[in-house]
């Protein structure tokens, strides 16, 4: 590499974010390019073994130590927050604006505000030739720096609204691109619940030397670059063009995952049985209730399953047509199963259809019921209520996407054409771009 650069990444601390960094910053490390990680702090250790530099943020200071407080489990946490939260998930979307998206963006707005400084200091030992950021708030320090900023977004697309955003369903929806007749009320309450917290977030970005936030948005436009990921196949272009700057990447499948081969337990049983991968994200699998529910019910079906088990991995006992563990190389068992059964985050969205796997999806919060939403309308899988799907509906849909050869066809070709696209090197290419033009 005859100018080699150095790229900063930010991604949000969730694992479909980071992972996507890891992806990208993995070509560019390759390419001979120096790969700063600035992410939160609990990926300590996680990401220099894959070669890149860790100069971590703390996005709130540390709790104060109680020395009398009995020592927690290391899946306490998660126990916790899905306590608190999962009857949050049990509502409909326009119900989770005030008692869960608005309190959700304050605690990413706290955590910008507090990891501003540190994100200077970061800035100024590293001297990068590119900023990059993968996160649903803005990080004034990454925008005033004098250096390219580039903005990914790793969520539905919908969250792009762009000059037309009024010809596609609201963002954390989950509404029909067909049937805008809630599409109004659902805006009225976003705002309702929403702009007060925008108001402050936009004053204090100024304050800190940005550009106006765009109106009830909470992350700016990049004038340098802009990515997204999302399938062609799936998008809204057709409704919302967006400028220049805005370059879709169809999927951003990562080649860090370990290798994988199929346990004994599951190869050695029929082969004329389909293979489906279950996984509800590392919030989804907390659900202990959940994840029983849905093992019961996929128990009592001829198919094989690999289910990604969680931070209540211990919790779980699996039926004898299953096999899981807490952490799976996702990338690695997805290009072997017939079908997914996913929570909607949109890494495992976009990885599905870049090995052609049909959906069905369980969407649990955020952006994962709009991709829900686009898989079923656009017929590439089914959407289920995640906690009032009757037995026969999962298994309904089971049999019916694993029956659909014309389907299967259908995205095993789509998913060689994304992957031909290469959506890791291109984004590669135009952050390398990028970078290399500011010097």
């Amino acid at each position: 590499m005859a100018q080699p650069l150095t790229i900063l990444f930010m991604p949000e601390s969730a694992y479909g974010p980071t992972n996507n960094c890891i992806g990208i910053g993995d070509v560019l490390r390759k390419r001979g390019h120096t790969v700063v990680f600035a992410a939160e702090a609990s990926w300590s250790g996680r990401l220099a073994p894959l070669g890149f530099v860790e100069d971590l943020v703390d996005l709130a200071p540390p709790p104060d130590p109680d020395p009398d407080a009995p020592a927690q489990d290391a899946g306490q946490f998660w126990k916790d927050f899905i306590r608190d939260t999962a009857p949050e998930f049990r509502k409909p979307t326009i119900e989770q604006l005030a008692t869960f998206m608005q309190p959700t963006w304050q605690a990413l707005i706290d955590g910008a505000k507090f990891c501003e400084p540190q994100l200077r200091e970061i800035i100024a030992r590293n001297r990068p030739d590119a900023i990059v950021e993968d996160n649903v708030v803005s990080f004034p320090a990454l925008q005033t720096s004098g250096k390219p900023f580039v903005r990914i977004v790793s969520c539905n697309p919908l969250e792009i609204r762009g000059a037309h955003g009024d010809e596609i369903p609201p963002a954390y929806s989950g509404l029909p691109s067909e049937d805008r007749s809630e599409w109004q009320a659902f805006r009225e309450a976003y705002d309702r619940t929403h702009r007060p917290t925008w108001e402050d977030f936009d004053a204090w970005c100024r304050a800190q030397g940005t550009a106006p936030l765009p109106e009830l948005e909470f992350e700016h436009t990049s004038p340098d670059l802009n990515l997204y990921v999302f399938p062609q196949v799936a998008d809204y272009t057709d409704r919302r063009p967006l400028d220049a700057t805005w370059r879709r990447l169809d999927s951003s499948v990562r080649a860090t995952d370990a290798d994988f081969e199929l346990p004994e337990e599951i190869a050695g049983r029929p082969s004329d049985a389909g293979l489906v991968y279950l996984s509800l994200g590392s919030l989804g699998s907390a659900d202990v209730a959940l994840m029983r529910r849905l093992i019961a019910v996929l128990a009592d079906t001829p198919h094989r399953y690999i289910v990604s088990k969680g931070p209540q991995h211990a919790e779980l006992e699996l039926a004898p047509n299953m096999w899981g563990a807490e952490f799976l190389p996702q990338t690695k068992i997805v290009p072997l199963v017939d079908l997914v059964i996913t929570h909607g985050g949109n890494n495992t969205t976009t990885e599905a259809f870049h090995f052609g796997k049909p959906m069905v999806v369980l969407p649990l919060f955020w952006d994962q019921y709009d991709n829900a939403q686009r898989v079923d309308e656009t017929g590439f899988g089914v959407r289920l209520p995640t906690y009032a799907f009757a037995d026969d509906d999962l298994r309904g849909a089971i049999e019916r996407l694993l029956g659909d050869a014309d389907l299967r066809g259908r995205m095993a070709r789509i998913g060689a054409e994304i992957q031909a696209r290469d959506g890791v090197a291109k984004a590669a290419d135009a952050i390398e771009a990028t970078g290399l033009a500011g010097r």
